[in-house]
């Protein structure tokens, strides 16, 4: 399973990493992914990968139970 951000679908990106001898390899960043769990809008609760901004910008609602 490629970890992707639930809601917004943000993922990896790729770049290059650079030493001081000029060597370049393959860079990857991964986004800040969280497993929280989600109230959903018909009732119930479901497990999700989620970043850590859509979470501070309030796009989900976190269950409590």
């Amino acid at each position: 399973m490629a970890r992707t951000c639930s809601v917004c679908n943000k993922g990896y990106q790729k770049g290059h990493k650079i030493s001081h001898a000029h060597n370049i390899s393959i860079k990857r960043w991964h986004p800040n992914l969280q497993k929280v769990r989600v109230a959903l809008p018909q009732g119930g609760t479901k497990r999700m990968w989620v970043c850590t901004s859509c979470i501070q910008k309030g796009k989900i609602k976190k269950s409590v139970a």
